[in-house]
């Protein structure tokens, strides 16, 4: 019948959309749009799906977009990700 986590997983998704594609005239706005990603994900305790955890900084919930306002390099094995907003790094292992 209704399910509360599919329909919230289906707006966090077009969440994302909307973030991605005003990024470059209004990023206060996509910023906003994570937030409010975030919050349903919190209210109804979901994981956020992989795709989408790469996309907002685990510091300050920024959206970044590669090369505008977040580095990514790959060292060690690492995934590092630098978001330019807060000037904190986001590790994360490769596998093997």
């Amino acid at each position: 019948m209704y399910n509360p986590k599919k329909l919230a997983l289906e707006r966090i998704e077009i969440l994302f959309k909307e973030a991605e594609s005003n990024f470059k005239k209004h990023p206060e706005r996509s910023h906003r749009y994570v937030n409010l990603a975030r919050k349903i994900a919190m209210r109804l305790t979901l994981k956020f799906p992989s795709k989408f955890k790469r996309r907002f900084c685990k510091h300050c919930y920024k959206y970044l977009k590669p090369g505008v306002n977040s580095q990514v390099r790959i060292h060690k094995s690492r995934v590092i990700i630098l978001c330019k907003e807060c000037r904190r790094y986001t590790r994360i292992p490769l596998k093997p």
